[in-house]
């Protein structure tokens, strides 16, 4: 009987052993190094490993787009595509994203120009980056923008102001001098000066007023994107 105990003991002692998991190898980090995109990014960390190169959530990447984007033709739902300009490397010179990254984009929601100027917003989620060799990594990043959103800038704005003004301003000029010439061709000066401010001032209160602008985006023009969350890059 204790011979058949001790046999059952010993049996289930070798099994034991057998059943124990080997530990995986630790993941060491190297080296902390850092990206110089943007001097505003709220972080510039890259974890550098044995395995891994991690760029960490807050880092500001720059992509460019990959084709035209026009907000008045677009809608959500719809895949936008950007590319790296040139070879991404940290400060301390390990490559990241090999120039020729590709990076897809989704279009969350467009808000079309609205009365007074307020420009159409697009807001986007880059979702993937796509290497060379056709690896894929997910990401999730926004536009590096107070608003997270793309907009045009206050120049585009300012020149449809002035084209308003100006239009408006040579129609009142026109008219000024179709009165002042009825009466006596002499007052055509006088017309000039009455009908330039007059259009002017009216050209000026239409644009105001008027919606804003779409967004357009060459191809070739340049975006920030934040890191809403870490990604990695295997070695």
């Amino acid at each position: 009987m204790l011979r058949k105990l001790l046999s059952i003991f010993f049996t289930i002692s070798i099994l034991s052993i057998n059943s124990v998991p080997v530990l995986a190898q630790t993941e060491q980090t190297k080296a902390i190094e850092h990206l110089d995109v943007h001097k505003k990014a709220p972080c510039n960390v890259v974890t550098i490993t044995d395995q891994r190169s991690i760029v960490e959530k807050g880092n500001v990447l720059q992509f460019v787009f990959d084709e035209k984007f026009f907000s008045k033709c677009s809608k959500a739902g719809e895949t936008v595509h950007f590319v790296v300009p040139q070879a991404l490397y940290t400060r301390e010179g390990t490559l990241l994203l090999p120039c020729g990254t590709k990076i897809t984009a989704e279009v969350i929601n467009i808000e079309k120009p609205k009365w007074f100027n307020k420009n159409a917003r697009v807001s986007l989620i880059f979702r993937k980056i796509i290497l060379p060799d056709n690896t894929c990594i997910d990401i999730k990043a926004r536009p590096f923008t107070k608003d997270f959103k793309l907009k045009e800038g206050p120049w585009t704005t300012a020149g449809k102001l002035v084209a308003s003004t100006l239009t408006l301003g040579i129609v009142g000029a026109g008219a000024g001098v179709g009165f002042s010439f009825i009466p006596n061709p002499a007052e055509i000066g006088t017309g000039l000066a009455i009908g330039i401010p007059i259009g002017c001032g009216v050209g000026l209160a239409v644009g105001l007023i008027t919606p804003g602008c779409h967004y357009k985006a060459k191809k070739g023009e340049a975006v920030y994107a934040l890191l809403m969350e870490e990604f990695s890059i295997c070695k």
